[in-house]
C-alpha cells in the first residue's frame, strides 16, 4: 500500500478488540514508517528493506480502543499512530466532546509521565487514575470502561 501512494492505513492495534501480536504490529508499522529495514522474522521482516525516498505511511489504530489503555497504545505503537477512537468517543456517558476530553487528558498525561521518566506502562492505571481527579469526563470514562481495562 505504501507503493500505491496510500498515506495512511490501519496497521494493527495490539489492544482492544482488533488485537495482533505486538511484535508484529511493530513490523507493520516499521514498514510503514522507517526507510530502511532489515529482516526480522519476530516482526514479520522477511527481507531488508530500502524504500528510498518514498514517503511514509501513517499507521492507523483504532477498534475498541479508549482512554483506559493509554499507557498500552503509547507503549506498543509510539508517537507516529493515528489513534482513531470512534466508540471510545462516541460511547462516552456525557456526550462526544467529553470523550474527546477524556481521550486527549489521557494522553497528555500519559505523554508527560514518559517525558519525566516516569514507568509509565507499570503505572498506567495510576497515571490516569490521578489525571482523573482534575478530569471529570476522563474519570467517567475510566469508570465506564474499567472491566476492559483492567483498571481497579
Amino acid at each position: 500500500m505504501r507503493m500505491s501512494g496510500v498515506d495512511h492505513i490501519h496497521a494493527g492495534t495490539v489492544v482492544g478488540k482488533l488485537e495482533g501480536d505486538p511484535l508484529m504490529v511493530r513490523g507493520f508499522y516499521n514498514t510503514l514508517l522507517l526507510t530502511e529495514l532489515k529482516v526480522n522474522l519476530a516482526e514479520g521482516i522477511f527481507f531488508d528493506m530500502s524504500w528510498a525516498s518514498l514517503r511514509k505511511c501513517v499507521p492507523v489504530a483504532s477498534g475498541g480502543i479508549h482512554c483506559g489503555q493509554m499507557h498500552q497504545l503509547l507503549y506498543y505503537l509510539g508517537d507516529d499512530v493515528v489513534l482513531q477512537f470512534g466508540g471510545g468517543t462516541i460511547g462516552h456517558p456525557d456526550g462526544i466532546q467529553s470523550g474527546a476530553t477524556a481521550n486527549r487528558v489521557a494522553l497528555e498525561a500519559m505523554v508527560l509521565a514518559r517525558n519525566e521518566g516516569r514507568d509509565y506502562v507499570a503505572e498506567g492505571p495510576e497515571i490516569l487514575r490521578t489525571a482523573a481527579t482534575t478530569c471529570a469526563p476522563l474519570k467517567t470514562a475510566l469508570d465506564l470502561w474499567k472491566d476492559i481495562t483492567g483498571i481497579p
